[in-house]
């Protein structure tokens, strides 16, 4: 349970932080997850955010600019969906549904019986920056579930909790890791940074009992498939950086480690 307390203590520290800076001031940490400033110096922006300002054919402030070149500086270091995990509000929900369905025993998501894919993210992506040209404004930003429930945290505004509950009810009972394993447009962008990420999980294949406890609470699968097979990094841009294949892996054979650009660490 390590890394899912140190993401918990990260998730809500970042939005108390923000709540704090809206409700008393506080200098620490000002905006929300779309545009930020640390200590009223260090400014922080949604890269995808800014990208869709650019095909919308809006002009970009600087800050905001040199902001959304420090986040994907950041993203691209550490790894880009360590923000799903690691920071989105949304993540504490998709994941407690997922936690909820399988206490309840509800049938699992099966590819054969309803045809919706993991790429549906990057199509959502794709048709963002192409309506975002169209209308001339950043389209994912006016439905980004994301935004709607951090502004509500952070301004205290209703329709954040109701959003939070249509995602939870939708991956509860409709689609297994529903929004942030299938739509999310963002998770998508981030996946696609992720790929050039400097912090990678790695499979020792030598102490693997081959258990798969690991890919049981994985939620990007497909990111695991050297288990019980080779001694590999993850080297797909979908993997959460979650930890939760660490925590659960009673023969120590995952772990974090520092990405060795010189070797190859592919299929």
């Amino acid at each position: 349970m390590k890394y899912l307390i140190l993401r918990r203590l990260s998730q809500f520290s970042i939005i108390f932080l923000y709540f704090g800076a809206n409700a008393w001031g506080w200098k620490i940490l000002q905006g929300n997850l779309s545009s930020s400033k640390i200590f009223e110096t260090i400014p922080m922006s949604d890269p995808y955010a800014i990208l869709q300002i650019f095909f919308a054919g809006s002009v970009v402030a600087v800050d905001a600019l040199i902001g959304g070149l420090v986040a994907l500086a950041f993203y691209v270091i550490i790894g880009g969906r360590a923000f799903c995990s690691w920071v989105c509000p949304i993540n504490i929900v998709t994941e407690t549904a997922s936690y909820v369905r399988g206490k309840l025993n509800i049938q699992k998501y099966q590819e054969g019986r309803v045809i919706i894919t993991r790429n549906s993210r990057y199509y959502i992506l794709v048709t963002s920056l192409v309506l975002s040209s169209i209308f001339g404004v950043a389209a994912f930003e006016f439905l980004s579930p994301i935004s709607i429930v951090t502004r509500g945290l952070i301004f205290g505004l209703g329709v954040g909790v109701a959003t939070l509950v249509l995602i939870f009810l939708f991956d509860l009972f409709v689609l297994k890791d529903g929004w942030c394993g299938h739509f999310c447009p963002l998770g998508g962008f981030y996946s696609l940074i992720g790929r050039f990420s400097l912090i990678r999980v790695k499979h020792n294949a030598e102490t693997c009992t081959a258990c798969m406890k690991c890919k049981e609470v994985c939620p990007e699968k497909d990111v695991l498939f050297m288990v019980s097979k080779e001694s590999l990094s993850v080297n797909m841009g979908e993997c959460t950086l979650c930890g939760r294949c660490i925590d659960v892996c009673g023969d120590n054979s995952m772990k974090f480690h520092i990405r060795d650009y010189l070797k190859k660490e592919s299929k």
